[in-house]
């Protein structure tokens, strides 16, 4: 009872916009407390940027769009409320969020439940969104991610003779990459694995799993960790001297993360599906972003790509609301939720700020792969790549 009283008093702080009864409504299930918070905790002024510029040009099918917000705190618990509260109370047509992989787990069964939309903006576990009709995730598979990583270094020809593996065991996509995603991509790539440690994500002390690393000498070590992880293994292999080429996915598409890492982690290559200065559109998006994380107070001021997928998501629901003519019709809740929905998959290549967006048959994100490397303390762009569908 207690954490529902705190649930509903976060939705008070979060959610000060009222909304009427021709509005269309979207709940947002946002992360901005918790484990997550460095890489969520903006991901609501992306959200509120899409749904003014949206308005401003006159909104949907004669409509305004608002948001009614739910802080989860990154709490599985927590998500599966919001889903309610969205869906029962708020009448919300569908949802933003949740943000995680553990959260997407328990509150994609409810979605399903009720018949409400959602789509994530961060959950990149494999297969999470498979069996679920009303499951998004604007967000791209760990394992496409990883594979254009290493498709992008084979092909430049830097590195990649043997491999070591380390992972968060505590943390939901960490743990899928260390164990799943990692060692079968390092197989199909014939990259033996002469090692893996793992640890806690809040682990300080990394000084004997990453002794182990120095034993072994990898040419690549991937890498499945939140970026708090990252930057304390980066830091302890600089110490012991660890030259191995760190490879991440999203779990580490940090924009501050190169800055963080204090002269560690050079080398280090990722995959993400956004970079604020790939095109105009990117940079133009990044210049208001970081006005509005100024103005906020806000320690990050430069977009990630939980930021662009959550500015994103508004627009895919917004086409998928246009084109099924969804006008807010109180009686017609459930069937304009289907409409949304049904519209969503038909959308093939949508020209969004990351780049093109089309959803697989488990409802997730298609969508282009930006390789960054670490050099000289920055993300610079290595490569860009499209999986295939």
């Amino acid at each position: 009872m207690k954490k529902a009283t705190l649930a509903l008093a976060a939705v008070s702080m979060f959610g000060a916009t009222v909304a009427h009864a021709a509005d269309l409504v979207l709940g947002l299930a946002m992360a901005k407390t918790g484990p997550y918070v460095s890489l969520a905790n903006t991901n609501e002024i992306a959200v509120d940027m899409a749904v003014e510029e949206i308005n401003k040009a006159g909104g949907v099918n004669g409509k305004q769009i608002k948001v009614v917000k739910f802080d989860t705190g990154g709490d599985p618990k927590q998500a599966t409320l919001a889903v309610r509260r969205f869906a029962e109370d708020d009448k919300a047509l569908a949802i933003v969020g949740p943000f995680s992989s553990s959260e997407v787990k328990v509150s994609f069964p409810v979605g399903e439940r009720l018949g409400i939309p959602q789509m994530a903006m961060s959950s990149s576990a494999p297969g999470l969104g498979k069996g679920f009709s009303f499951g998004f995730r604007n967000t791209t598979d760990e394992g496409r991610v990883v594979n254009e990583v290493l498709s992008s270094i084979k092909e430049k020809g830097l590195p990649h003779a043997t491999g070591a593996i380390a992972y968060a065991t505590d943390d939901t996509v960490s743990k899928s990459m260390g164990t799943a995603v990692f060692p079968k991509l390092f197989g199909e790539y014939k990259i033996p694995v002469k090692g893996e440690v793992d640890f806690q994500y809040k682990a300080f002390d990394l000084s004997p799993q990453v002794s182990r690393l120095v034993a072994i000498k990898p040419d690549v070590i991937g890498v499945g960790a939140p970026p708090e992880a990252a930057i304390n293994l980066a830091k302890e292999m600089k110490r012991q001297g660890v030259q191995a080429r760190l490879i991440g996915g999203t779990t580490i598409a940090d924009p501050d993360l190169p800055q963080r890492m204090d002269g560690a982690g050079e080398t280090m290559t990722i995959g993400t599906t956004f970079f604020k200065d790939y095109d105009d559109k990117a940079k133009k998006f990044s210049a208001e972003f970081s006005s509005r994380a100024k103005a906020a107070g806000l320690t990050r001021t430069v977009p990630n790509q939980m930021d662009a997928a959550s500015y994103d998501i508004v627009y895919l629901y917004a086409e998928a609301m246009r084109n099924g003519k969804v006008g807010a019709a109180a009686d017609k809740l459930a069937d304009e939720r289907k409409v949304i929905r049904d519209e969503l998959v038909k959308l093939k290549d949508f020209p969004a700020l990351e780049g093109g967006i089309t959803f697989d048959a488990d409802g997730d994100a298609v969508k282009p792969i930006y390789v960054l490397e670490v050099k000289k303390g920055e993300w610079t762009l290595l490569d860009r790549r499209v999986p295939k569908q």
